[in-house]
């Protein structure tokens, strides 16, 4: 699999969106958050993804407007909270992101859960902003195979993206062979599992084995896997490892063996059973 920092996925609208990224959840130091963003976009980074609850979008606008490059070759995601779904609310909390951000437009909006009663209207309200040209692309976070055909039921544009938490311990092959089926593409969230795999035994062999990290190695995995990735570090020497993934190929061995450490486990909530 030929890849480098600026390879693209094509979306099932012919956007093209990068399959490498930078997480920012967290990141609510204002400073730090702009020289990491800033650093991550003078490495090689033209993906952000932010979301209204991290509520660092005015720095994400900030530090795009900073690095010099063009708005046009940065893609920019951000979400919808859970608290400000439904189809009214949704539109008034989209206005509000793109004053935050200081844009005229969005690459990709998301639902940020599947909140019950309320999701297939926010996604409603997605679609309508795709329909004025407001977003470049439409899609959800955190929802489950049967969230997605609820969706379905009354979209007139499917999802183009799914992003959901995903890592060698949590592979939700299910989850992905349904959107693969149905031309969505996936984004991993959390895909270092929150740091926890980094000491793992067999990633830390393959890692020695490539002269790579373990975080690389995952990284790398998720990349080959045709999943869209977005890791997350506020450290610059961190935020260039993470982008130093494209000089190596993992085996079909190896990828099969990182499969094999699926454990179901997850860092973050059930999309099925989550309070907030």
């Amino acid at each position: 699999m030929n890849l480098s920092i600026d390879s693209m996925k094509t979306l099932s609208n012919g956007v093209e969106m990068p399959r490498f990224g930078l997480g920012v959840y967290k990141m609510t130091d204002r400073e730090e958050a702009i020289q990491a963003m800033t650093h991550a976009l003078k490495t090689g980074y033209r993906a952000i993804d932010t979301a209204s609850l991290y509520e660092n979008e005015r720095e994400v606008g900030e530090a795009v407007r900073a690095s010099g490059i063009k708005r046009e070759e940065v893609f920019i995601t951000s979400k919808v909270w859970n608290s400000d779904q439904g189809y009214d609310n949704t539109l008034r909390a989209f206005e509000t992101t793109l004053e935050n951000l200081g844009f005229d437009y969005l690459d990709l909006y998301l639902t940020h859960w599947a909140v019950e009663g309320k999701y297939p209207d926010t996604y409603r309200a997605i679609e309508r902003l795709y329909e004025e040209k407001l977003i470049r692309a439409t899609g959800v976070s955190n929802h489950q195979s049967h969230h997605l055909e609820r969706i379905f039921a009354t979209a007139n544009v499917k999802p183009m993206v799914s992003q959901i938490e995903l890592s060698p311990q949590l592979t939700q092959e299910d989850v992905r062979a349904f959107c693969k089926e149905h031309d969505i593409a996936v984004t991993s969230w959390s895909p270092l599992a929150r740091g926890r795999l980094l000491e793992e035994p067999t990633l830390r062999h393959i890692a020695e084995k490539y002269g790579k990290s373990a975080a690389q190695i995952i990284i790398r995995w998720h990349l080959q896997n045709d999943l869209i990735v977005i890791p997350k570090s506020v450290t610059p020497s961190r935020i260039e490892e993470n982008a130093d993934v494209f000089d190596f190929e993992l085996s079909l061995h190896d990828m099969v063996t990182i499969d094999s450490l699926n454990r179901d486990a997850r860092t973050g909530a059930d999309p099925d059973n989550f309070a907030f």
